[in-house]
């Protein structure tokens, strides 16, 4: 019998803050065979879809867009969420407001909604504007801390025809200085794990260096506080899965981000690619660091 799923037609709607990442998003999509097409008029959307997708279809609408407003908006997705025969994901591409600002600095660009005034209010403004969106959304994607090519590497993985089937898990560690990664579906504090910082020989390491996961390890709370997330995510993962989740992601903090939740990180990725999930892991001050920006100290 023919899988409903794999005769479906697939189309996605890529929305954002601008300077999210729309474009290398859509970019990325096109790669991999959809049709991409950005800044159409939201209105002219239901008669493109009406026929039959011979391909599957990705569009970039934002609030650039002559005819956008966001009621239209909401009303666009429950209809294309509704057409038969038909896989519909409304993608968000989200972003800190500081990065944005810095985004738009960098590019001496001016911001579509406020082009007359600094950037920081058209970014304050379209937050505001796009809530109800971000809340819609079926996949949210925090693009503040990505490179196009991280970007990209996520989008691949979350609408390559390859890894449909699978549900993907990115594992990731932070650092609760900078605060919780938006999107998540569970948070795992490290912070009460003996810390490595405070080895002299350890502190200029890493939480990957196998030095530093063995002094972890050797904390008598670890390997149980270890086992009892395997075992919680374990057993939840299926169900996400049932549900129609394309991606689950945990995240592992501790003070610095560098030390004890990247070990932790790397301990829990390593179990979880053992089952049939597409696995993917970051390190978010680690890339942080090598991106040259100075990490919170542990």
């Amino acid at each position: 019998m023919t899988d409903p799923a794999q005769t479906a037609a697939r189309l996605v709607l890529v929305t954002g803050p601008s300077g999210s990442g729309r474009s290398t998003a859509l970019k990325a999509l096109e790669d991999i065979g959809f049709e991409a097409i950005d800044n159409m008029p939201s209105s002219l959307v239901p008669r493109l879809v009406r026929a039959r997708l011979e391909r599957p279809l990705a569009l970039g609408l934002d609030t650039r867009n002559r005819d956008f407003s966001v009621n239209a908006l909401l009303r666009l997705v429950e209809e294309l969420a509704s057409l038969p025969d038909t896989v519909f994901d409304l993608l968000y591409l989200d972003c800190a407001e500081d990065v944005l600002i810095r985004r738009f600095a960098e590019t001496r660009r001016r911001h579509p909604l406020r082009p007359d005034l600094p950037p920081a209010d058209g970014i304050a403004l379209e937050a505001r504007l796009l809530e109800a969106v971000r809340s819609r959304a079926d996949m949210l994607v925090d693009t503040s801390a990505l490179s196009p090519h991280d970007l990209r590497a996520e989008i691949v993985q979350l609408f390559a025809p390859q890894g449909r089937g699978a549900m993907g898990v990115q594992v990731q560690s932070f650092s609760y200085k900078r605060g919780i990664p938006r999107g998540v579906d569970m948070v795992f504090d490290c912070r009460f794990l003996n810390n490595p910082h405070w080895q002299p020989d350890l502190r200029r390491l890493d939480g990957r260096h196998p030095a530093v996961a063995e002094f972890i390890m050797q904390d008598s709370r670890a390997q149980p506080y270890f086992e009892k997330i395997h075992a919680m995510v374990d057993s939840l993962l299926p169900e996400f899965a049932k549900e129609g989740k394309p991606l689950v992601m945990l995240a592992l903090g501790c003070t610095g981000g560098q030390h004890r939740s990247v070990a932790m990180a790397e301990k829990l990725a390593n179990a979880l690619a053992r089952g049939p999930w597409r696995v993917s892991k970051r390190h978010r001050e680690l890339e942080r660091k090598a991106g040259m920006e100075p990490p919170a100290n542990e």
